[in-house]
């Protein structure tokens, strides 16, 4: 127990973003798709938006905490390709369909079954879907799985974050959730929802997900 308190105020003074580790991975799977217009849910202080903006033609973000919202807007403030609502998932323009939609430790936040039945319907043909979530730990598969980014989680830190830090920076600072699901809930509830999304477990307390929507059968729709 001592070992870990000691990685964790360790952590907490080279403070480091796992999502955002991931944020390139995440920028090349919607470019590889095609997209132009995304939308991306959950975007925080924009630094997923800033990625995709340079790769993509428009960019939507949705946050529904409004001082994030606020540090987004102002980001971007100059750009009319990006789009920055302050709101939740569930306030999205309605009718609207995206070429791909993001999602960066969100998906956690929501429920999940009916959050990627929702996501599904988000996409226009051929659209893709890209998550990296958060899974709660159950079992020694899973303990073991961690250990790797217990052991790496510190060093990361001080590559990318070397000096001491008094306070994580803002984008660190969202309001936060313990997952619920597991990997295996996941993985169940994809196989009912998105037929075919691929699933892989990685670093840092994290998995991943890339669904690709069918073609439309007839006329191809328009986003």
């Amino acid at each position: 127990m001592a070992l870990l308190s000691h990685l964790h105020h360790f952590n907490q003074r080279h403070p480091w973003s796992h999502n955002d580790h991931y944020g390139p991975w995440v920028a090349a799977q919607v470019t590889a798709s095609g997209a132009r217009h995304v939308l991306d849910v959950g975007c925080g202080a924009g630094n997923l938006a800033a990625l995709l903006r340079r790769r993509v033609g428009t960019v939507t973000g949705l946050e529904p905490d409004p001082r994030m919202a606020r540090a987004a807007a102002e980001r971007f403030a100059d750009d009319p390709a990006v789009t920055i609502v302050e709101a939740g998932f569930t306030a999205r323009p309605p009718q609207r369909r995206w070429d791909a939609v993001t999602l960066v430790a969100v998906l956690h936040h929501l429920p999940l079954v009916p959050t990627l039945r929702e996501l599904r319907g988000c996409l226009v043909p051929c659209g893709r879907l890209v998550i990296v979530g958060c899974y709660r730990e159950n079992g020694p598969a899973d303990r073991l799985a961690a250990l790797p980014a217990a052991l790496a989680n510190p060093v990361m830190g001080l590559v990318k974050h070397p000096a001491r830090a008094a306070a994580p920076p803002l984008h660190m600072t969202a309001p936060a959730a313990e997952p619920q699901e597991t990997l295996s809930d996941i993985r169940a509830a994809a196989a009912q929802e998105l037929p075919g999304a691929r699933i892989r477990r990685r670093l840092f307390w994290r998995y991943t997900l890339v669904y690709d929507a069918p073609a439309a059968h007839g006329p191809a729709a328009s986003a």
